[in-house]
């Protein structure tokens, strides 16, 4: 789910940029340009924990604009999801076909058909969640489930998943207002 890397990106920079405070200011475009930024192999960069003085190579100028590039390798925490694996999630919105759920910046849509038996018929428009047969477990905006990922697509800068909660130990885990 979560693990550390090395990666490396090029930044550019303008000349207005060079002086006393250029390692500073190439370790702030890093950050702003690849925090968040969804990478097709290695998923979510949710913070750039570290960029060695000596990765920052020597900058190579670019003769028609004058910009330098700097080739910059950091160690950045990165969020992945990987088929069946297990998370616990936020539910962030109900409507007939399923519910959405957040884990950090991943968006996980699981639906109805992926819910158990007794659910399978138990959306609530006026409540906007899903309600068991029982009335037992009612899945709401903001309460606390448990999933499994089932598959996930990378798109532009996003990656997105669909999950199931029709399995052992998966649903439910708490309302909006317990955590």
């Amino acid at each position: 789910m979560f693990f550390v890397k090395e990666l490396q990106r090029e930044i550019v920079l303008e000349p207005i940029h060079f002086g006393p405070k250029l390692r500073p200011t190439i370790v702030r475009l890093l950050k702003e340009e690849v925090e968040g930024l969804a990478l097709a192999n290695y998923g979510y960069v949710v913070n750039v924990i570290e960029v060695p003085e000596d990765k920052i190579k020597s900058g190579i100028i670019e003769y028609d604009t004058g910009d330098v590039v700097f080739n910059v390798k950091y160690t950045a925490l990165l969020l992945r999801p990987f088929i069946n694996e297990v998370l616990d999630a936020t539910v962030s919105q109900c409507n007939p076909l399923g519910f959405f759920a957040y884990v950090g910046p991943l968006r996980i849509f699981v639906s109805k058909h992926s819910m158990p038996e007794d659910m399978f018929n138990g959306y609530d428009g006026e409540r906007d969640a899903w309600i068991s047969d029982d009335k037992e477990v009612e899945i709401s905006q903001g309460c606390g489930v448990r999933l499994k990922i089932k598959g996930a697509t990378v798109e532009e800068s996003n990656i997105t998943a669909i999950g199931t909660i029709k399995d052992h130990y998966l649903g439910f885990m708490y309302e909006a207002n317990d955590e």
